[in-house]
């Protein structure tokens, strides 16, 4: 069963089970509550017609207005009686007493009938067993009741009666009920209808993505099918730009890896056919498989740190022996390539806790990509700052060739090379600035790139917390 006839099932049985539940509730609750009714209805009878023929009693001094009590209060009697003595039938006398569903009968101090609604009892005979609720008649001049009024209601005519109310009360329950129901199917196709419309267009589109297709969904609502449309399309996205990713890793390897390859094969031959003396030959070859080694240790590195089993060794580092010691180790390829590589540094730099060479890579990268990316005469300057609150941050800031402000949010991510350094020759598999940040942000620091455009130059800025920077000892 798919998703949308369950919805509409599910809708249905609840609505069904709502109406069927309601209908038995209201039925037994309303009959219930007519027993009460009916008591109810004889206390409250009993007692105004007590009072009314406590008056007339008082005022007539007897019983001979008390069928025009009756008569007042909404009973037959009177009429009756007035039809029975022009010469009604007794029949038609009968039926119009017994059409009134309360029967009142009136008793003397005595116990003797004064008064009978129905007629069933003549008057002056015994009233010793009568049925209804009995309520005494107030005499007025004595503390004794001047008689008492018995009111019974018919309970089987209310029976019947109620049974009617109650068999049109559960049909119009039922009516309503499936119109309800009606209704429930109409919204629940159309709730349904909303809801899985979006599932089958992800499906289809996660279908197309793992064929290598670029899909992407319609975000119309903001709720959590919204949601829903903009995550995937969000992570269509970013599956894209792995995919670019790893078809650019495939060139940029296959180049890393054929050019040393290709040195290596030549020079080996070079030393098999006489060409090339031992000594130049084992020194380029050595280059190219350090220059392997290199790419391999990146990799696995890299791989190291997806398995979260980088391992971090703290050490007390003195900040200006650290950035020294890079200064003079990347002085010779700055001199190289005709570029001035200078440090701009503050007094009393702290000394900080990390991991020194894992901190020496990542400066190594940065001032590595900075040297790369001068043209002769170009400058590549290292500056730091320090303080309390914002810890330590080392600037690598060059004059180059700069980055276009759309490669800025992707040059950390792995494998991106920008056009600038692609069009420029610059080698590379971009793994280093990939390496730098996850180097420094294992240390709880971050790390930035800023750049107003090719050209510009680039300012890419690691930053240290104050919590692993201690001040200077003297």
């Amino acid at each position: 069963m798919s998703l949308r006839q369950r919805i509409v099932a599910a809708t249905i049985v609840m609505v069904l089970a709502t109406v069927i539940v309601s209908s038995l509730v209201a039925y037994f609750a309303t009959e219930s509550r007519l027993g009460v009714f009916v008591e109810q209805i004889g206390e409250d009878e009993a007692a105004r017609l007590a009072q009314s023929l406590s008056r007339a009693h008082a005022e007539a001094g007897g019983w001979q207005t008390a069928d025009t009590v009756l008569e007042q209060a909404g009973y037959a009697y009177g009429q009756a009686v007035q039809r029975e003595r022009s010469g009604s039938g007794e029949e038609n006398h009968i039926e119009i007493l017994h059409q009134d569903p309360v029967r009142i009968v009136i008793v003397d101090a005595q116990g003797s009938i004064v008064l009978d609604s129905f007629g069933q009892l003549a008057p002056g005979s015994s009233g010793a067993s009568l049925d209804g609720h009995r309520e005494p008649i107030p005499a007025a001049a004595s503390n004794q009741p001047a008689g008492h009024v018995y009111v019974d209601v018919n309970r089987e005519l209310l029976s019947t009666e109620s049974d009617g109310f109650l068999s049109t009360l559960l049909t119009i329950i039922l009516i309503g009920g499936l119109v309800t129901v009606g209704a429930a199917i109409l919204f629940a196709v159309w709730l349904s209808t909303r809801i899985t419309a979006p599932v089958r267009a992800l499906t289809e589109a996660t279908q197309a993505v793992a064929r290598g297709d670029l899909a992407r969904l319609q975000v119309s609502t903001s709720d959590e099918l919204g949601r829903m449309s903009d995550a995937f399309n969000r992570m269509s996205s970013t599956l894209e730009t792995q995919r670019e990713l790893r078809r650019q890793l495939v060139n940029d390897v296959s180049h890393e890896l054929n050019t040393p390859l290709s040195v290596i094969q030549l020079e080996a031959a070079g030393l098999r056919d006489g060409l090339h003396s031992s000594d130049a030959a084992s020194e380029h070859i050595i280059q190219e498989v350090e220059r392997l080694r290199g790419l391999v240790t990146d990799l696995d590195w890299l791989a190291e740190t997806d398995r979260g089993e980088l391992q971090l060794n703290f050490e007390t580092v003195t900040l200006d022996a650290l950035l020294n010691a890079e200064l003079e180790r990347w002085q010779p390829q700055a001199q190289t390539r005709q570029v001035r590589l200078s440090l701009q540094a503050v007094e009393g730099l702290p000394e900080i806790m990390c991991d020194r060479g894992r901190i020496s890579q990542a400066l190594g990268n940065l001032v590595g990509n900075a040297i790369s990316s001068v043209d002769p005469g170009g400058s590549v300057v290292l500056n730091v700052r320090s303080g309390a609150d914002e810890g330590v941050a080392i600037s690598v800031v060059d004059d180059g060739i700069g980055i276009d402000p759309s490669d800025l949010p992707h040059i950390f991510d792995r494998f991106y090379r920008t056009q600038q350094a692609r069009h420029r020759g610059v080698q590379g598999t971009g793994l280093g600035l990939a390496i730098t940040r996850a180097i420094v942000e294992a240390h709880g620091g971050s790390v930035e790139a800023a750049s107003e455009g090719p050209g510009q130059g680039t300012t890419v800025s690691l930053r240290l917390p104050a919590s692993i920077a201690a001040p200077v000892r003297s």
